[in-house]
């Protein structure tokens, strides 16, 4: 089943970000549970989950950020795609995504962006498979705060 996340998916958020590029689980403080009720309460991001069986099994992030060109149209930024590798291959990502064009169209987006460091061809087919390319638009990423 496709949804957002509620409150209550906090914890398996967390874990499958394991998956992504996270090494540990963030400690429980106020500011991770401030950080999660403001993206909860957000109505411009949406945190999408793929559960199956009671499980969130692949999960993606859509950002939609308002803009003042294109006939002040917004636009659209998708991250954290990631799936639990044990459901990898399976399309659950590409639901995710999916629902997250729907989000997008449904707000009248002109573009929706996602960046991957990922070099894998698997994934890559999965962004391309989903309707995205590499080709339009060159991407330069600075990182603030910590060593890459």
């Amino acid at each position: 089943m496709i949804r957002e996340a509620e409150s209550r998916d906090l914890d398996a958020i967390l874990e499958l970000y394991l998956f992504l590029h996270e090494d540990s689980i963030p400690e429980k403080d106020e500011h991770l549970r401030d950080t999660w009720m403001q993206i909860i309460q957000d109505p411009n991001h949406h945190l999408i989950v793929n559960e199956l069986d009671g499980k969130i099994v692949s999960s993606c992030v859509c950002v939609i950020i308002p803009n003042l060109t294109r006939n002040v149209r917004p636009y659209a930024l998708i991250e954290n795609v990631v799936t639990h590798e044990d459901y990898r291959g399976k399309g659950y990502a590409g639901e995710c995504l999916e629902f997250a064009r729907q989000i997008a169209e449904k707000e009248k987006c002109y573009k929706m962006m996602l960046l991957t460091g990922s070099k894998k061809s698997e994934t890559l087919r999965v962004y391309e498979k989903a309707g995205y390319n590499s080709s339009d638009k060159t991407a330069f990423i600075q990182w603030l705060g910590m060593e890459k």
